[in-house]
């Protein structure tokens, strides 16, 4: 028996550092301390205080701000919903499961489309609803349907306002010094990415590179709108961060441009190579010279009557390094900016957030499905305890339908559950039942918090089950004001929680969430409606927007199993991405000769005959490429700038179709 957990130093309390042990005091005090002003306002069910100050424990101040404007929201918004209901709908019982399931339905289909605050609040308005109408079937005044749902806010309120203030006293890390750092790090990064992708061999590690690169920069937009929250400095230069992360994505978008044109040129001339690393170790430099810059892109770009191929390559690397200061100098702006300092950069849209309708739209469905199912067995059964088993049940289906495995989610909520069920068991009736006063269990409490916080920093692979333990504790040892010692009603709850728990795993077994390999593909054809709309005179979405749009596509099967649905959506993404940013060169390129003008439009046209919603055509895809070589030829052979920079331009989107040769035909 391995007993190394028993040693001092591997006691939690030992080993934790200054910022867990803030972590935990800050947390455990918060949930305290709402417990105690919940029995100071005298409200029957201290307890979901409680479970509200541990629900919003953000270990930063921006993200407790936002979870805590999204509770309140959503909190209020499920609170009248569930008067409305209730109110309306009691008196038949299958009329207010109608209502009841179609509005939690309604609130996972908005839960899973968006994401951030507006997902959270809606999420809350759905389970709120459920805690308050499920608990009020066997009430016959409207009078108490008013008071239950007053204390279910104010307890809900009471929580949320605990967290704030021991945030202030025992404030987190700042939200924007952890920005900035992101930013600096992610930006160093990106030319390390550089460096992978702009070599002469290929591999598997260049995609599980690239995909981990969009990735982190995705993820930097939520610590973007947690630094909004956080500080007034950061909603003022929230225009300079939405931009400095567009061209991050950006500069990923040159990079895969370039590795696609070194492997459609396997003949590339070595001091090419030797110029790319000469870049990277210029520009990784503290004190990177643009003139020095220069002077190593002049030495390989040819001139005018040259090679159009290394022409073409080397403009792209001059814009991918112009870029790359450019958002250097804005990073550098944004950290050494005061919050009365104004910028303007140019304007781009916010990163895009929706989310794959259609599995939305499924959620939805199942947890309308499931809610009137258990509805129906409670009203024929007449269950005492079918209240609590509707809430976990509505609980389970709104939150993890939109997690990435809502059955291992919900398993493992189960699983907590279970180990819930015998911990409360000898919390209630084996300490709680011998304590008279509210001190008392407290002096029982903290400490406990606090372990449960600290185990929950620590163990990393159990960190998801620590946190689900203390939030549904309370709901458990169910500390009421007055305190019940009913065995049965308790043993009752309990089992119903885990039955409800229960018809939710079973409800995601059978409603199954669709398959990586299924999403793949949706995503696809959304992307290549969105890309025939770039195709346009006037397409709907800007050149910024269309860009944010794929990433964010492609991050959602970013935790896929599926290799091969992940690597059709990449290689998809990236492939129209970089057909979009031609598609823009080629407009905004005026030509002087007409001619020159009449090839533009006719390799655009070429474009939309190629791409359809289904899929591509490979018959217009060869007769496409073959123009394009002979076009190309064509071109190569005059010897005026413009027709040598329109053969590049066109060879970098015939390196980029080739790359469809490999899809599945329309």
């Amino acid at each position: 028996m391995n007993l190394n957990w028993l040693a001092w130093d591997s006691l939690p309390w030992i080993k934790a550092t200054a910022n867990q042990w803030r972590y935990a005091l800050r947390n455990a005090i918060a949930m305290c301390l709402a417990l105690s002003i919940a029995y100071a306002l005298d409200l029957d069910e201290p307890y979901w205080a409680m479970t509200s100050a541990a629900v919003i424990s953000f270990p930063t101040v921006g993200g407790a701000i936002g979870k805590s404007l999204g509770r309140i929201a959503g909190s209020l918004l499920g609170a009248a919903a569930a008067l409305l209901i209730a109110g309306h709908t009691l008196n038949d019982p299958w009329l207010f499961t109608f209502f009841i399931a179609g509005w939690l339905a309604f609130c996972t289909g908005i839960a899973n489309h968006y994401q951030n605050n507006v997902a959270y609040a809606f999420s809350l308005a759905g389970y709120t609803a459920a805690i308050i109408v499920f608990s009020s079937v066997d009430l016959t005044d409207a009078t108490d349907l008013w008071t239950l749902t007053q204390a279910r806010v104010c307890e809900v309120i009471s929580g949320i306002l605990c967290a704030g203030f021991m945030m202030m006293v025992l404030p987190s890390t700042s939200d924007g010094d952890a920005l900035i750092d992101s930013l600096q790090k992610m930006h160093a990064r990106l030319l390390e990415h550089a460096g992978l992708l702009l070599q002469p061999d290929s591999g598997d590690r260049v995609r599980t590179a690239h995909e981990a690169v969009i990735s982190q920069i995705l993820t930097m937009n939520l610590l973007r709108i947690q630094a909004f929250w956080s500080h007034y400095r950061f909603r003022r230069h929230n225009n300079v961060l939405n931009y400095v992360l567009h061209q991050q994505l950006r500069l990923t978008s040159v990079l895969s441009s370039l590795r696609r044109m070194l492997l459609n040129w396997p003949d590339a001339p070595q001091p090419l190579y030797d110029a790319i690393n000469a870049l990277m170790q210029e520009l990784a430099s503290a004190h990177c010279d643009k003139y020095r810059l220069a002077q190593i892109l002049r030495s390989i770009t040819p001139a005018a009557d040259g090679d159009f191929r290394q022409r073409a390559f080397c403009q792209r690397l001059r814009y991918f390094c112009w870029m790359y200061l450019n958002v250097s100098r804005w990073i550098r702006l944004i950290a050494r900016a005061d919050a009365d300092t104004r910028f303007q950069p140019p304007r781009v849209p916010s990163l895009a957030r929706e989310s794959d309708s259609a599995e939305a739209g499924w959620s939805a469905l199942r947890t309308f499905c499931v809610i009137v199912l258990g509805c129906a067995f409670w009203i024929n059964t007449q269950w005492s305890s079918g209240a609590a088993a509707l809430t976990l049940t509505a609980i389970a289906c709104v939150l993890y339908s939109s997690a990435p495995s809502p059955s291992g989610s919900v398993s493992l909520l189960l699983k907590t559950l279970l180990w819930l069920s015998l911990f409360s068991f000898v919390m209630k009736f084996g300490l709680m039942v011998q304590i008279s006063q509210l001190w008392q269990f407290l002096l029982l409490l903290f400490p406990l918090l606090i372990t449960l916080q600290l185990f929950k920093l620590q163990q990393k692979q159990r960190a998801a089950l620590w946190g689900q333990f203390i939030v549904f504790m309370g709901s458990f040892i169910a500390v009421t004001n007055p305190p019940s010692w009913d065995y049965a009603d308790f043993l009752n709850d309990n089992i119903a929680k885990v039955c409800g728990v229960m018809l939710a795993w079973l409800a995601f077994q059978i409603l199954r969430p669709s398959s990586d390999a299924r999403r793949s593909r949706r995503h696809i054809r959304a992307l290549r409606l969105a890309f025939l709309d770039q195709l346009r005179r006037r397409p709907r979405l800007s050149e910024s927007r269309f860009e944010s749009q794929i990433y964010h596509r492609i991050s959602l099967l970013g935790s896929s199993r599926d290799e091969q649905a992940r690597l059709w959506l990449l290689r998809w993404g990236v492939v129209l991405l970089n057909c979009s940013h031609i598609v823009w060169q080629l407009r905004d390129w005026q030509p002087a000769s007409a001619r020159l003008a009449q090839a533009r439009e006719t390799s655009l046209k070429d474009l939309q005959r190629i791409m359809s919603a289904r899929g591509v055509r490979h018959g217009s895809l060869d007769q496409s490429l073959t123009a394009l070589d002979e076009t190309i030829r064509q071109l190569a052979a005059e010897s005026s700038t413009e027709a040598n920079t329109l053969a590049g331009i066109l060879w970098r989107l015939r390196c980029s179709l080739a790359q469809l040769k490999q899809a599945v035909p329309d």
